[in-house]
């Protein structure tokens, strides 16, 4: 039950959804966790809603500095990581044609820049034999409407985790990429979708997984246990869809 017991892990985007999951999940299974994300007030009952000594840091992923601090608060507190799940980022389903440069540089800006600097600056304080964890998304293997902003961010740090996986075996530290299909999270709300229009994105969402629902948060958070276990030691660079079946259809 105790797997991660001892271990150290931060969780960016730790104060909902899906990183919250994982943060609570990873507490039970006795790591202490780390979560940060941009709303301090959202990290702080988050922290305490995990307990297990669960601790939040106010951090943006689109800011070097915050990935800095992280590191170094996290190495003087508990001298060093052993789990970094880059879980951070923006959605915004547009077609190609509406999408301004404002919403493409904030996309690559968080979803890009920001788990591949927070990877940069926490590879030094992580102990041999860590783990990272990329979350990566089904849309960037499977062509989905309207994703194609969303799609190109979450492709590029797939990329991102392979080449890491390899830079970084020299340190026995894995890195693989954790590929959702749809979830039912908060981001479902910040699309500004409500009552029939939510429903209806739900419902067209639910028939194209063989599994017939979409996932849930804490579905994704066993995953993300899996490859921050020893249960995956022998697993290096993959990208694991859990997605119901999604991209087979």
């Amino acid at each position: 039950m105790h797997d991660l017991e001892g271990k150290v892990a931060i969780i960016t985007g730790g104060g909902s959804g899906i990183g919250k999951a994982a943060a609570k999940l990873f507490a039970e299974h006795g790591a202490t966790c780390v979560i940060t994300g941009r709303r301090a007030s959202v990290l702080d009952d988050a922290a305490k809603e995990i307990g297990h000594g669960a601790v939040s840091i106010q951090a943006d992923v689109t800011r070097l500095e915050d990935h800095e601090h992280v590191a170094r608060a996290v190495k003087e507190r508990f001298g060093g990581v052993d789990i970094y799940l880059a879980n951070a980022g923006i959605i915004n389903l547009k077609p190609s044609d509406q999408v301004t440069e404002q919403e493409f540089d904030a996309h690559f800006a968080t979803n890009a820049k920001g788990t591949f600097f927070g990877v940069q600056a926490t590879l030094p304080v992580m102990r041999e034999g860590g783990s990272v964890i990329v979350t990566s998304s089904l849309a960037a293997t499977k062509v989905l409407q309207n994703h194609t902003l969303y799609a190109g961010t979450k492709a590029a740090i797939s990329a991102f985790a392979r080449y890491w996986a390899l830079e970084l075996k020299g340190r026995r530290i894995r890195v693989n990429v954790l590929s959702p299909g749809p979830v039912e999270t908060e981001v479902l709300d910040k699309l500004g979708l409500v009552g029939d229009e939510k429903a209806a994105l739900l419902k067209s969402m639910e028939a194209l997984v063989p599994s017939g629902r979409i996932g849930l948060p804490q579905e994704l958070a066993q995953a993300a246990l899996f490859l921050a276990s020893s249960a995956s030691s022998f697993v290096n660079g993959i990208e694991l869809h859990a997605d119901g079946g999604m991209a087979l259809v």
